[in-house]
């Protein structure tokens, strides 16, 4: 039976379950399987990349919106770093929102299947059945460089933190 974590995050002051694991630095990067917009299996490993994921609970949500928008502008400045950005949302949803949004530079995978990655990751909300707002960065080893659970999930996370470990973590 998967670990929960009673009132780990909370949204708009409601107090919200957590299902899995709470990652922390120098944890190996579990892997996942999700899908990807053409509905293929995609797997969340990096394979000797450094890679930040930035997990959102629906990108058709403000917060989750810019969020996304601001990984894909950072990304044109990071070639050595691979961004990816996971949701709930089906493949098509993600696959509409990234047209509208131009959203060319980022990988999105939807988590909408099986729910494996906020399992591995422990950001499946369990009231919800989304995934909490966070940010990992995953270095070329497959070890969490960067690990943020953004406690009130209509908050943004720590841009800078995140970045600035993705920089350490390709400059090694």
């Amino acid at each position: 039976m998967p670990q929960e974590r009673a009132k780990a995050v909370t949204m708009r002051g409601n107090p919200l379950t957590l299902i899995g694991p709470e990652l922390r630095v120098g944890d190996t990067a579990p892997d996942a399987k999700l899908l990807d917009k053409a509905l293929r299996e995609a797997s969340i490993r990096a394979d000797g990349k450094v890679r930040i994921v930035s997990v959102v609970p629906s990108l058709d949500t403000p917060v989750c919106d810019l969020q996304t928008k601001r990984f894909n502008e950072e990304a044109g400045k990071l070639p050595e770093v691979e961004i990816v950005t996971v949701s709930a949302d089906l493949p098509f949803a993600q696959n509409r929102w990234c047209g509208a949004a131009g959203a060319t530079k980022i990988t999105v995978l939807s988590d909408h299947r099986n729910m494996a990655f906020g399992d591995a990751y422990g950001v499946h909300v369990k009231e919800l059945r989304l995934d909490a707002r966070a940010v990992f960065v995953i270095d070329k080893q497959g070890k969490i460089a960067h690990a943020q659970y953004v406690k009130e999930i209509a908050e943004h996370p720590d841009y800078d933190a995140a970045l600035k470990a993705a920089k350490t973590a390709a400059a090694r």
